[in-house]
This record gives structure tokens, C-alpha cells and sequence, in this order.
């Protein structure tokens, strides 16, 4: 048996789409606290909120829910278990 195996063709990663995701928005056009329902001002999330990805999900807190559960989200806990 002299007969070389080749291995077997790996296929290329997903290619990465380079543009940011966009904020989950309501039909107002707010972002909105994925634990509370507070409707952020403006467009944009605000720098004081909590930014999450959770089972592919990009979820938003608002401060007020961040500072309530601080010590689960820097434990890494899904934000079921809050």
C-alpha cells in the first residue's frame, strides 16, 4: 500500500461582514432595555448602556438595570439568570 492519501479539503471560514451591527430598534425608532423595556433617546445606544450578545442576539440594558445586576453580568451570566 504505497498509495498517499490526501487529506481531506478543509473549507474556508465564513467570511466576517465588516459593518457593525445595528442597534434592536422599535418601531419608534428607540433602542429599548431588553430587561426592563426603558426606551433609550435618540437613535443610538447611549454610552451608559450595557451592550450583550446572547445566543447570537445583540441585546441592550439600560444603566439603571446594568448597575443592578452587576456582579451576574461580570460573572458571565446569561441574562435568564438575573
Amino acid at each position: 500500500m504505497d498509495e498517499e492519501t490526501e487529506p481531506p479539503e478543509q473549507s474556508d471560514p465564513p467570511e466576517q461582514s465588516e459593518k457593525p451591527e445595528q442597534p434592536e430598534r422599535r418601531a419608534a425608532g428607540g433602542v429599548v432595555c431588553a430587561r426592563c423595556g426603558t426606551t433609550a433617546e435618540g437613535d443610538t445606544v447611549p454610552l451608559t448602556w450595557l451592550s450583550s450578545v446572547e445566543d447570537g442576539r445583540r441585546l441592550h440594558f439600560c444603566e439603571s438595570c446594568a448597575r443592578l445586576h452587576i456582579r451576574a453580568i461580570e460573572s458571565r451570566l446569561d441574562s435568564l439568570w438575573w
